[in-house]
């Protein structure tokens, strides 16, 4: 679980999936191929190649966009939503895709930006999730791998009435989802929160869309069974987010 006190500063509407920190000069795509193909098997093909260093990355049905080197507009921008000292940016965003292969689509985004990390020993923010990821955070999945916890972080912050706390994912929005939330009295245990959480934020990605208010879902890996009892709009780390918030069935 990520605990934050401090979020960055909002960014743009319109926002990539991962921005890249470099320590040194940017890698070339070509570098990032070499890199992929290696631990990935490849092939990693590129389309509408652009002298700034844009492209379209492809391997096998699924796509997402590279940019290795902002301009230096962008860059500065990010750099004080960030407050960080890396001169040098790269950003990867995910192409259109269907509800059907957002999930692969969310795989290769993250595995470049896992490559473009790792070559320069930079830093990565995944800004869904607003986690930083410095080389050795990254987990070193097999390409047939997915697990949710990669994407999707559980956050926690007390509430306004100081007799509640209130638990939450960031990282669904990657995939066109609706983000959960739990809220419980204090005192009660972090830990079950947290596992009610990640177990349903896996069971929501499996059935691949939002639950209507009023539904019950099971989850069986815990034998609970929850119920989405509203959703609301509000905004944890600057952003607006819609949330839709569970309870738990009594045993």
């Amino acid at each position: 679980m990520k605990i934050r006190k401090k979020f960055p500063k909002p960014a743009p509407a319109k926002l990539p999936l991962y921005v890249i920190g470099y320590r040194g000069i940017p890698p070339t795509l070509d570098e990032l191929t070499v890199w992929y193909d290696v631990h990935y098997g490849g092939p990693l093909l590129w389309t509408d190649r652009h002298e700034d260093g844009r492209a379209s990355a492809s391997h096998g049905p699924w796509r997402a966009h590279v940019l290795a080197s902002l301009p230096e507009t962008e860059a500065l921008h990010w750099q004080s939503v960030l407050t960080w000292d890396h001169q040098q940016l790269g950003v990867v965003s995910p192409s259109a895709s269907s509800p059907g292969n957002r999930g692969d689509t969310v795989l290769v985004a993250a595995r470049l930006a896992r490559g473009l990390t790792l070559l320069t020993d930079g830093t990565a923010f995944d800004v869904a999730c607003h986690e930083y990821l410095n080389p050795s955070d990254w987990n070193d999945r097999p390409l047939t791998v997915f697990v949710t916890r990669d994407h999707v972080t559980v956050h926690h912050q007390e509430t306004d009435d100081a007799g509640s706390d209130w638990y939450y994912t960031l990282g669904l929005t990657k995939f066109g989802m609706d983000e959960l939330e739990l809220i419980q009295p204090r005192g009660l245990p972090e830990a079950d929160a947290i596992a009610l959480l990640e177990s349903a934020a896996d069971e929501v990605l499996r059935i691949g869309h939002n639950q209507k208010v009023g539904t019950a879902l099971d989850l069986f890996a815990l034998a609970r069974t929850i119920h989405f009892i509203k959703h609301r709009t509000t905004a944890p780390a600057g952003r607006m987010v819609t949330f839709r918030q569970i309870a738990i069935s009594p045993r």
